[in-house]
């Protein structure tokens, strides 16, 4: 299913509901975009589904407005691999190159990922199913003009 939006210069995945949250989200809130295993009915506060997409088509969508912190070590943070905490999955190295130098991404043990995603402002759910397909992100400031 593709989600639209009736506005001009939008990624047509940005949902009224993924809108809504991107702009009621305040400077250090994160969102967590999720595969399509992740338990995001068990974890969220406020869950946004976008069944049949891929996490990196939706972590474009999400880019394509969101600002990421600044002022934290790491304002993107994937689910390390059980077992290898070091081991790239492609999803994660698709990520890496979306983010480029915008941010520094850092990675976070499996459980450690759930309980972060339980402070999330909002998950988002996508259709991907290629493992580790997880990503948080914390929301940044767009500095005065």
């Amino acid at each position: 299913m593709k989600e639209t939006t009736m506005l001009i210069g939008l990624n047509p995945l940005l949902s009224p509901d993924l809108l809504h949250a991107l702009a009621a989200m305040g400077h250090g809130d994160e969102i967590a975009i999720v595969d399509a295993n992740f338990p995001a009915t068990t974890c969220a506060k406020r869950l946004i589904r976008i069944d049949g997409v891929s996490t990196t088509a939706a972590l474009e969508a999400v880019l394509s407005l969101l600002p990421l912190d600044s002022y934290v070590e790491h304002s993107a943070n994937v689910m390390q691999v059980v077992g290898d905490a070091k081991a790239v999955p492609p999803a994660v190295a698709e990520f890496t190159a979306m983010i480029g130098t915008r941010a520094r991404v850092g990675s976070v043990e499996r459980f450690a990922f759930y309980e972060r995603a339980k402070q999330c402002f909002a998950i988002v759910q996508t259709g991907e199913g290629r493992l580790y397909g997880n990503i948080i992100l914390t929301k940044g400031v767009i500095p005065a003009a």
